[in-house]
């Protein structure tokens, strides 16, 4: 989709809103990759995964994303022969457990949702990689004493000799000599070397070697000589011992590296669920609905919103309640929702009315809300509202002038037409602000009729704004265009922001002169004016717009009816689907039962999720399978059982049945 038009629509804020309901760093970065896609299939699929994922959470069933912290750069370099440092082993092995609590609520959700439950075949369970990790390492990230036999020996033998050490200096301090010339009467530690606080005066009293001098000056820490064999060998002892902590984390990080390209995948793929539940939270706190969509036919936004501008109204209001503003927080504004038809047989709409009466907030909600749809997103509009899936969205919106280039207002806008004339097809949707503007009204308008002809010709859908009354006409001679007129409350000068279909806006500059004031006799003569210019096709206008309001409601109700008609239609098309896919389910699970053999991995649901076990028989005259479950053995129904999948190198088989450092 146009980047340029995605710009002007604000589409990064969306992917920042959406990023603030993911739980985890790896669902922001999804988030910040979210891009309008013109593939059917792909739209519609990952629309009603956000469905269910809003049905899911509405039902209490939101996914357990805790503890999933971003480790594919730890994952990287331990692939390439890294060796990653004890914390971020013991990062990794929390985030591999939540990989495993993802994957079985997927399993367990699987049967009330099933797309969210074909997900899980793209996550697996890592538990001899995190039963290898923490049978090396504790939850603070320190290598425990049972990683190797030669660690345990190694740290055996260092407490030994700290024993022996310690033993020496509690003899030294029974001596009242040696008492005499310390500052206070006990030993402590300089890194890892012990020492006793000798006063400063006495410095020469004591033979051994200084490791540290107090902030004063005050007190010398000295090393004794008497132990100072010790303290070599204990230096030697920690050498060894780090060298053997060393070995335990490289081998960790090896059997890290082997499995890293299932488990990287894995990563992303719970990055895109939580992707989804945030798309899905979004959704219920906004009060969106999922659109109809398909390629072609028309567009329908019914009560539409736009998510930006709800979202900063929002914002003032808490900043009211914060400051105990309660009172101003209604007039700090709501976003008024918006009615939009296009399609056959009108693909073009012209928006007229007064400055800042909302005609271009219309016109970014309806390309924001389309590349919202085209990117999976469900959209803030009420259920029934429908979008065609559209090659490309195209707009000139707003004042582009460029300093840099030299390009006056006009020819910037003559610029980007030229853009988009040049790449808009049948499917796509163009959106242009003030047509015809920044130049002479009567050459604005007469380029401006012949771009609205030429978009025309092309066949896509347009929706433009202008405030050229030429251009208002336009409608009048094509079937294949409308008119659309945004409310002004010529009560309180104030603009209603409404989009009313069929009605031509007016600037109401005149009633506007009259209510501030300005002399009768010179509105009066302005009006005669005003009159003279119209003509006599123009005398015509507000009969066809009483014309076209009359059919307004009758057409809005036709509307709906074949909305509702659609969506029944595709929801009894997609239960089908799913009862289709579910039989097939159903029979690649009975046909995985009738291969059965003693040894294979099998879950059986009434005994946990979480508590696989292990086929002992199979007795299948009977259909009854003796399974091993922990210590116990169970005879349960063939029908009963789940069967594990299959899994091969670098895609998830357990790093634990390698053997742990001697």
């Amino acid at each position: 989709m146009d980047s340029h038009t995605l710009e002007l629509i604000e589409f990064s804020k969306v992917r920042a809103l959406v990023a603030r309901y993911a739980v985890s760093a790896l669902g922001r970065w999804a988030a910040g990759l979210i891009e309008p896609q013109t593939d059917l299939g792909w739209v519609r699929a990952e629309q009603a995964l956000t469905t269910e994922m809003v049905e899911a959470l509405r039902s209490g069933l939101g996914p357990p994303l805790g503890g999933l912290a971003d480790v594919r750069p730890e994952v990287r370099r331990a692939a390439i022969g890294g060796v990653l440092e004890a914390e971020e082993l013991a990062e990794l092995a929390v985030v591999l457990r939540s990989l495993g609590d993802v994957r079985r609520w997927l399993d367990r959700v699987g049967e009330q949702f099933p797309r969210l439950g074909g997900l899980a075949g793209e996550i697996w369970e890592y538990t001899g990689l995190v039963q290898a990790i923490e049978g090396c390492l504790d939850a603070r990230g320190q290598v425990l004493d049972s990683a190797s036999r030669r660690l345990m020996e190694i740290r055996r033998e260092i407490v030994r000799i700290e024993s022996r050490i310690q033993e020496t200096l509690r003899q030294m301090l029974r001596s009242p000599e040696v008492r005499r010339i310390l500052r206070y009467a006990n030993f402590t530690m300089v890194g890892h070397h012990y020492v006793l606080p000798v006063a400063r005066e006495f410095r020469g009293e004591m033979a051994g070697s200084v490791h540290r001098t107090s902030a004063s000056q005050e007190t010398v820490y000295v090393e004794p000589q008497a132990i100072a064999d010790q303290s070599a060998q204990l230096v030697y002892q920690r050498s060894r011992e780090q060298k053997e902590v060393r070995r335990i984390l490289r081998w960790l990080s090896a059997q890290v590296g082997q499995e890293a390209t299932g488990l990287l995948a894995s990563l992303e793929a719970v990055g895109r669920l939580d992707l989804i539940q945030a798309r899905a939270r979004w959704s219920v706190d906004y009060g969106m609905s999922e659109p109809e969509v398909g390629v072609g036919g028309g567009l329908v936004l019914r009560e539409a919103r736009h998510p930006l501008l709800e979202e900063l109204f929002r914002a003032r209001a808490g900043r009211a309640a914060e400051g105990g503003d309660l009172g101003e927080t209604k007039e700090r504004g709501e976003v008024v929702p918006i009615d939009v038809r296009l399609g056959e047989p009108v693909s073009m709409l012209i928006v007229t009315g007064p400055n800042t009466g909302g005609k271009t907030v219309a016109l970014k909600t309806i390309g924001l809300l389309a590349a919202m749809a085209q990117s999976g997103l469900h959209v803030p509009a009420r259920a029934g509202s429908r979008l065609p899936i559209f090659d490309d969205v195209m707009a000139d919106i707003g004042d582009e002038q460029s300093i840099e280039q030299s390009l006056s207002t006009f020819s910037a806008h003559v610029k980007r037409m030229v853009e988009i004339l040049g790449r808009a097809t049948a499917r796509s949707l163009v959106l242009i602000d003030e047509l015809g503007a920044g130049t002479d009204p009567v050459e604005g308008a007469a380029l401006g009729r012949s771009l609205l002809d030429e978009l025309d010709s092309i066949g896509c859908l347009a929706v433009v704004t202008t405030h050229l009354g030429d251009l208002k006409s336009y409608a009048f001679h094509n079937p294949r265009a409308e008119n659309a007129a945004v409310e002004f409350d010529l009560e309180s000068l104030r603009p209603l922001y409404r989009l009313r279909q069929g009605d031509v806006g007016q600037s109401n500059a005149l009633a506007i002169a009259r209510r501030l004031a300005l002399p009768e006799h010179v509105v009066d003569r302005a009006v005669r004016y005003m009159e003279r210019s119209r003509g006599p096709e123009m005398a015509e206008w507000d009969v066809v717009q009483r014309l076209r309001r009359e059919a307004e409601a009758a057409r809005e109700a036709a509307v709906a009816e074949e909305a509702e008609a659609r969506r029944v239609r595709e929801a009894l098309a997609q239960k089908l689907a799913d009862l289709h896919e579910q039989a097939e389910h159903e029979a690649r699970m009975a046909e995985a039962r009738q291969h059965l053999e003693p040894g294979d991995r099998v879950v059986v649901p009434r005994f946990g999720y979480d508590r696989p076990g292990r086929v002992v028989k199979v007795d299948l005259r009977r259909r009854m399978v003796l399974v091993a479950i922990g210590a116990m053995q169970w005879e349960v129904g063939l029908d009963e059982l789940i069967p594990q999948r299959p899994r091969g190198p670098g895609m998830g088989e357990p790093a634990g049945r390698s053997r742990r450092p001697e």
